[in-house]
């Protein structure tokens, strides 16, 4: 269980985020975001035998809670995919609660700036 690094690329009014390599256990480092008013979130990689991520959000850093997409549905994958994450929240990173040795998944968030 790790924390994985993020690295972010801003360009003009949105900005990438990403985690690479996250594996079974494994959460990404917080990203902690003011001013973004869009998200969306897509997970590609290898999922292994039973993989899992969860897109999560805090607005205190320490309590951590799921995401919802604009259909009230947690934002946990199984496989590669793309979804909205509907709340506006403080802090954001992906966990990833399932999986074997093989799991190494990518999460990259992308957000426009809200005006």
């Amino acid at each position: 269980m790790a924390e994985k690094a993020l690295t972010r690329d801003d360009s003009g009014n949105t900005s990438t985020i990403t985690w690479t390599g996250l594996a079974n256990g494994d959460t990404g480092a917080p990203l902690v975001s003011f001013d973004h008013a869009d998200m969306s979130a897509q997970v590609d990689g290898t999922f292994g035998v039973g993989g899992s991520v969860t897109l999560q959000g805090s607005n205190d850093g320490a309590n951590w809670y799921a995401l919802t997409d604009p259909q009230g549905n947690a934002i946990t994958k199984t496989a590669a995919g793309l979804e909205q994450a509907t709340e506006i929240v403080k802090y954001v990173r992906p966990s990833v609660t399932a999986g074997d040795g093989t799991t190494s998944l990518t999460v990259v968030l992308f957000m426009r700036r809200g005006r």
